[in-house]
């Protein structure tokens, strides 16, 4: 093909209600297209459309996923936090100050770590119930 044929040199031009153009361009966001007029063509031109589909179900797992991501980086914060503290002792630790430090640390890292587990236990229990769906 020429590169003159590959050019569009019609023009259509249409007049509509801001309304109806609210409900088209509303259409059109939720497409894959990056122009309107390529969305426009296609409608017109009867050929397939691609809609992007939201699923508030997903988008509150990735919410939540994203809490347990800050919660993670929280607790690794605070066990370099207790390290530097150790690691500040002049000299060399004894064994109870290791000892006590250690339990402090295990007593508040424990249940965020068991909390962030039974998350994810639920979180695969529901990802598995979708897909035997979706299969089904």
């Amino acid at each position: 093909m020429s590169e003159q044929d590959d050019n569009r040199s019609r023009w259509y031009n249409i007049r509509l209600k801001p309304e109806e153009y609210q409900l088209l361009n509303g259409k059109f966001k939720k497409t894959q297209f990056r122009k309107l007029s390529e969305y426009m063509r296609s409608l017109l031109l009867d050929k397939p459309i691609t809609v992007t589909y939201r699923d508030k179900a997903m988008d509150d797992v990735l919410e939540e996923m994203i809490l347990l991501r800050q919660e993670l980086n929280a607790i690794g914060n605070n066990l370099n936090q207790a390290m530097r503290s150790i690691n500040s002792a002049h000299g060399h630790a004894d064994t109870r100050l290791w000892l006590s430090l250690l339990s402090v640390i295990n007593t508040k890292l424990e249940p965020s770590i068991r909390q962030i587990k039974d998350r994810m236990n639920q979180y695969a229990d529901i990802w598995s119930q979708k897909l035997r769906a979706a299969k089904a």
